[in-house]
């Protein structure tokens, strides 16, 4: 294979997690908006919230069967274009069936979406043979600050739903389609193949993967009402945290690889889980909003290597799927349990949970760099051809 159709790949692979990053971004900041569009009760809203991740479980399970006899480049294609439409149709619908229809395909197709975009990572970074996973996982949050602006833009401007969904959609998916022509990397499995290790092998990986979502969401969901009801600051500086999240999440990223080449990967995500811990401990004890606001900035350095890294130890695209349902088990489970636990408890209380959940990703670490020649593990295979 050659250097300029890695180099392609790798670029195409780029446009589409930034595609993605922007596509989820506009759905989850615009919440409000789809829920007043369709007159969706506050007592519902969380069903309708919970059946994206679920049903994005069982598209990335479906993923896992799809890519034995097509490969994960295919599935990607199609996947992305189908998860834009249904963006287009949470915007364009009237009536409740319109919404749970369009959300319940917009789960299936980003779950399969998500997977196949990390099938192929995996398969690219091997055929470079160096750390390049974080990279991709860069611009997905790059694609998601996008996203969140130009939602925040939208609203500024009082432009309605469909017509700020549909403004986005007619640029990305052009630009998504034709990025789809130079995917590299994955192919259907063979019979001969062995379908992934046995689940048991994977379960330290599940649980890192599953810890960072709880984390993710717990910023998410709770910083905006955690810095008003219990730092006591504005709605004004309430918007500030997950702001400040995002942009470190993506520095992260963005020098992530770098420091898996010098370090190793065990190295990276030891760091990240004690960064992240950290800020969890800060924000936990934090004396006002300005450091609440602080704890969260370093959350996303943290927590943003280890989602990607969870990814680059799967070894074959069976082990990526499953490990994909993963993320999306540890959202659903991660803001009503720190929401409860806020309630019964105290909300500092419940910042302590994600804590403990992130530094038990130090007992794990070594799930991370158990074979020689994995990336970053000390040195740096040569570059192979062994995806096509």
């Amino acid at each position: 294979m050659t250097d300029a159709r890695l180099r392609r790949g790798r670029g195409s692979l780029v446009v589409s997690f930034f595609v993605q990053g922007v596509t989820f971004a506009l759905l989850v900041t615009r919440i409000p908006a789809v829920q007043e569009r369709y007159g969706i009760s506050d007592a519902l809203l969380p069903a309708f919230l919970a059946a994206v991740p679920v049903l994005a479980g069982v598209g990335s399970v479906t993923a896992g069967r799809l890519v034995r006899r097509m490969a994960p480049g295919t599935l990607l294609r199609w996947a992305q274009p189908v998860v834009l439409l249904a963006l287009l149709g949470v915007g364009a619908g009237g009536r409740l069936w319109h919404a749970a229809l369009a959300l319940g395909v917009f789960g299936l197709a980003v779950g399969a979406l998500d997977a196949a975009m990390n099938m192929l990572g995996v398969s690219l970074q091997r055929a470079y043979g160096r750390s390049i996973m974080l990279g991709f996982h860069a611009a997905y949050s790059l694609g998601g600050i996008v996203g969140a602006s130009l939602a925040w833009a939208a609203v500024r401007a009082d432009v309605a739903l469909g017509p700020s969904y549909l403004a986005v959609v007619v640029v990305v998916l052009p630009a998504a389609l034709l990025g789809s022509r130079w995917y590299v990397g994955g192919r259907p499995r063979t019979a001969q193949e062995p379908v992934g290790r046995p689940v048991g092998v994977l379960v330290p990986l599940c649980l890192v993967m599953t810890f960072a979502y709880i984390g993710d969401a717990t910023v998410s969901n709770w910083s905006a009402k955690y810095v008003t009801d219990v730092l006591h600051g504005s709605e004004e500086l309430a918007t500030v945290p997950y702001n400040a999240y995002m942009v470190t999440t993506l520095l992260g990223r963005a020098v992530g690889d770098l420091g898996v080449r010098r370090f190793g990967a065990v190295a990276v995500v030891r760091g990240g889980a004690v960064l992240a811990a950290a800020g969890f401990g800060v924000v936990a004890g934090a004396p006002g909003p300005w450091a609440g606001v602080a704890g969260f900035t370093v959350l996303g350095l943290g927590l943003s290597v280890l989602v990607p890294q969870t990814f680059a130890a799967a070894r074959d695209d069976a082990e990526v799927a499953r490990l994909n349902v993963f993320n999306y088990a540890g959202y659903l489970v991660g803001s009503p349990l720190v929401g409860a636990l806020g309630e019964a408890w105290s909300h500092r209380g419940a910042m302590l949970v994600p804590l403990v959940l992130v530094l038990m990703t130090l007992r794990y670490a070594r799930s991370f760099g158990v074979e020689p020649d994995r990336y970053g593990g000390g040195h740096e295979r040569p570059r192979t051809v062994d995806v096509g």
